[in-house]
């Protein structure tokens, strides 16, 4: 038995939707994990998109916060336990979060995938 605070709730349904004329879709449509679990989201659009595609983490009564960018990269300070990858074809997206935290949710939290601008994130 699971004790009743040690469940953590991660809902990531809004993977889901449409933006403009691309449909996401995600698998699986949401999901709960406890402490220490490893879980992975994986989000298929309609249409190649390319690599500007980043991860969104908006805990509750938050501002959604940028987890990764360019598919694959972490967006500065950012924990290694978080993980993108891409298939190549701007297609496939899946997000890992290796041991997850309590600290990852505020109560529910919502992953999403979103376009993030080329420019942005770039260094030089």
């Amino acid at each position: 038995e699971r004790g009743g605070g040690s469940l953590l709730t991660l809902l990531l349904h809004l993977c889901s939707g449409s933006s403009g004329e691309i449909t996401v879709t995600q698998t699986p449509g949401s999901q709960s994990v406890v402490p220490e679990q490893t879980v992975s989201i994986r989000c298929q659009t309609s249409s190649g998109v390319g690599n500007h595609i980043g991860w969104y983490l908006q805990k509750s009564g938050e501002a959604p916060k940028l987890l990764m960018y360019a598919s694959t990269h972490r967006f500065s300070g950012i924990s290694f336990r978080f993980s993108g990858s891409g298939s190549g074809n701007g297609i496939d997206f899946t997000l890992t979060i290796s041991g997850v935290q309590a600290g990852d949710s505020g109560g529910d939290s919502t992953v999403s995938l979103g376009r993030t601008s080329p420019r942005r994130h770039q260094s030089g």
